[in-house]
């Protein structure tokens, strides 16, 4: 062997030939707080349709499981710059301002499908996209991840169960307000410190989907999961502008472009996984409970009036909240 062929196979051993031969210009970390679910797909999505698209002038980092920190860190390093994008239920922008809050009213929407259309009305997602666009955020995609659903310790068969009970809730005034409607209490908290808190008693249960139940094997601290339907998820993505005004102007908007075409993919993505979790939580041996009519009925009573109660002081959140029911009254 030549000594020129012995350096490249010596080189190759060693992984020092691994590494492109042009490093891309711009990299872009993209945090989750989840794994396996329908935000973790879009993501990984959006790094091969950006890097494509950019030519790799612009990398892509995916990190899930809220492996750059709590929800509230990566959002925080969204504003600042230190971390480029971040994907996660609209609860969590609340402290950023309250008009996200709107989208978690109770009985706001009829199903899954009818907030999904709704959340996807073009100018309700173009004004719920740019509102944190002062404080550092720019939206570049809306989905709609499935219904919120109860879990506890000792299960929640019927309405009468959520009395005195502690709940984990993402942390809006609104799930509050709906916690205390039903007996129960909110505690906000980051979906990274949910089992420790479960295993310690710190809460009773939690309100999430089966996106969170699954991949993160809850089935170890709970076994039945409550189905009411009676709120929905809704996920925005966000870049950060300080980021994204330094990048050229060409790459900017390639930033923000892709990801508003890969909704309608990572939205189809959504409806085939929910019904896969739910299955999946029965084969790792948890169950589906659904309420008895009576008590949904008298659910439905409690909460319909909580969206109006909570935002009747604050006009701008309530003229939102009204906005995103003339986008689900059309669909």
């Amino acid at each position: 062997m030549g000594e020129g062929r012995a350096r490249v196979a010596i080189a190759l051993a060693l992984g020092l030939a691994a590494a492109p031969a042009s490093a891309a210009e711009f990299v872009m970390k993209f945090g989750i707080a989840t794994v396996n679910d329908s935000q973790h797909h879009f993501a990984n999505i959006y790094k091969e349709a950006l890097e494509k698209a950019s030519g790799g002038r612009i990398e892509v980092q995916v990190y899930p499981a809220s492996q750059l920190g709590a929800i509230p860190v990566e959002i925080q390093g969204v504003q600042i710059g230190s971390i480029q994008a971040f994907m996660g239920p609209v609860d969590f922008f609340t402290g950023i301002d309250q008009r996200f809050s709107v989208f978690s009213a109770p009985m706001l929407f009829r199903d899954e499908a009818n907030a999904a259309a709704a959340v996807h009305d073009p100018a309700l997602e173009e004004a719920t996209l740019k509102i944190a666009e002062p404080k550092g955020l720019v939206g570049m995609a809306m989905m709609m991840v499935g219904a919120s659903h109860y879990a506890a310790k000792k299960p929640i068969l019927r309405l009468a169960d959520f009395q005195g009970k502690k709940l984990r809730i993402n942390g809006s005034d609104l799930e509050r307000a709906k916690m205390s409607k039903l007996g129960a209490t909110g505690v906000g908290m980051a979906l990274s410190e949910v089992m420790p808190a479960l295993d310690q008693g710190v809460i009773d249960g939690t309100i999430s989907g089966f996106a969170v139940f699954v991949p993160f094997k809850m089935n170890t601290l709970v076994k039945v999961v409550t189905v009411t339907n009676d709120t929905m998820l809704v996920s925005i993505a966000a870049v950060s502008k300080r980021w994204l005004d330094g990048l050229p102007p060409d790459l900017s908007k390639l930033v923000l472009d892709t990801g508003r075409k890969l909704e309608a993919e990572g939205q189809a993505y959504e409806a085939t996984t929910m019904v896969q979790l739910e299955q999946q939580w029965i084969q790792m041996g948890g169950e589906v409970h659904h309420l008895p009519p009576e008590d949904m009925a008298k659910l439905k009573t409690l909460l319909t009036p909580v969206g109006d109660e909570v935002t009747a002081s604050q006009p701008p959140v309530h003229a939102m909240l009204e906005q995103v029911r003339a986008a689900k009254a059309k669909h």
